[in-house]
């Protein structure tokens, strides 16, 4: 039996949609060359697996899973560029810390200066 308001070949998933996957892009795309900084509206608040953002613009919370992440976004506004704050992260983490930063720009968590 297919549900109400479903095509007869889609299929049906219990499984809920990520909120990554639900974001609107913020428009801006990451340029580790480019300096930037964390949303003015964001807030990050330590926690044991790393940190909690928050953006109090949207109401929507990223979890940062990873200490060297959190230290790089911290670094952000400090930094020249992203690629300078992300020189501290070693080398076999920096393309994960790099791709996490790159979502969290598309988001809207971080921002250009």
């Amino acid at each position: 039996m297919t549900p109400v308001g479903a095509q007869e070949d889609a299929p049906t998933s219990a499984a809920p949609t990520p909120a990554h996957a639900l974001a609107r892009p913020s428009g801006a795309s990451f340029d580790p060359a480019r300096p930037y900084r964390l949303h003015p509206k964001v807030a990050l608040r330590p926690e044991r697996f790393g940190a909690l953002a928050y953006s109090y613009d949207t109401r929507r919370l990223s979890l940062l899973r990873d200490a060297d992440l959190v230290a790089v976004v911290r670094a952000l506004a400090d930094a020249p560029s992203a690629g300078d704050a992300l020189a501290a992260v070693p080398a076999v983490k920096r393309a994960a810390v790099e791709r996490a930063l790159a979502r969290l720009v598309e988001t809207g968590f971080v921002q250009p200066r």
